[in-house]
């Protein structure tokens, strides 16, 4: 069987462990400069079972696709040390205030720009915990989507088989090809960092990191795999209409930091009189009994 070409939708996004009072622009955004970066995380259970594909169909390629800032090639390369081909930065000023909506508009413009067989994405990003981005971007696509996937269990005559977790049991579908897929949190860890791609691929870099470092970027044309691409909106003739803030009809009103403060503590003895209050007060407040 021929190999898939298969893009996985990664996001950069704010580590949400971190939130504090900066946390939020006064036009109702998230000030990513503010918080410390990090591969969303259910993407990189995404990109485990893009690259375990790759594993047992020779031919495929994985090709990692992010929209954000210059700063979000950042997670390119991390996709490359890990096992991905090649990967695209969808990055425009215009894509600035994007919500689900125009997120996902812009990115399928972008797919409809690419060779694919297969689009997986991780369920939700940790910053905005919508789950809405894979499936409106299969549903722009015109193709099949299955959501909720823990594990892709194989592919057979443009057919994937695939496990899906839901909240009171598991469940196997059968969809045709092409497809999106998003991952949950209980799919595979993605695996570490490979250290003969980490080598190959630290120099990977975007024409406009290169411009920035003042480095020689015609060199990206002897070494193509080292090229990141980024594509703008007129790359992917996307309507300006349809993007950023203007094209967002959800905005974000607040971002609060909430955080769990211990109340009083008590040491308890191995005794019986400790052990019969600990029941007692186990039950009072319902954590026993009815």
């Amino acid at each position: 069987m021929k190999g898939f070409k298969i893009i996985v939708l990664a996001k950069q996004v704010p580590d949400t462990r971190n939130v504090g009072k900066d946390a939020m622009k006064a036009d109702g955004t998230v000030n990513r400069a503010a918080l410390p970066a990090i591969f969303n995380p259910e993407d990189l259970n995404a990109l485990e079972q893009a690259l375990r594909i790759k594993d047992n169909y020779p031919g495929t390629t994985v090709t990692v696709l992010t929209m954000g800032p210059g700063r979000a090639a950042d997670i390119i390369r991390e996709g490359l040390y890990r096992g991905a081909d090649n990967g695209y930065l969808l990055t425009d000023r215009a894509f600035a205030g994007s919500d689900t909506l125009a997120t996902s508009y812009a990115i399928s413009c972008a797919i409809k720009k690419m060779e694919y067989d297969i689009i997986i994405a991780g369920r939700q990003a940790i910053d905005g915990d919508t789950a809405q981005v894979g499936p409106q971007v299969g549903e722009k696509l015109g193709i099949p989507q299955v959501t909720y996937a823990e594990i892709v269990e194989k592919i057979e005559k443009n057919r994937v088989t695939i496990k899906r977790r839901l909240e009171r049991g598991v469940e196997t579908v059968v969809t045709p090809i092409p497809c999106v897929i998003t991952v949950n949190a209980s799919a595979p860890e993605c695996r570490a960092r490979n250290a003969k791609y980490l080598m190959k691929f630290k120099h990977a870099k975007t024409v406009t990191e290169l411009q920035s470092a003042d480095e020689d970027y015609i060199k990206l044309h002897d070494k193509p795999y080292l090229r990141i691409v980024e594509m703008s909106v007129a790359d992917v003739e996307a309507d300006t209409e349809w993007l950023g803030l203007t094209g967002s009809p959800t905005k974000v009103k607040s971002i609060q930091n909430v955080v769990f403060a211990a109340k009083e503590a008590k040491k308890l003895e191995s005794d019986q009189k400790d052990m019969d209050w600990l029941m007692g007060e186990l039950m009072a407040n319902h954590t026993l009994g009815s």
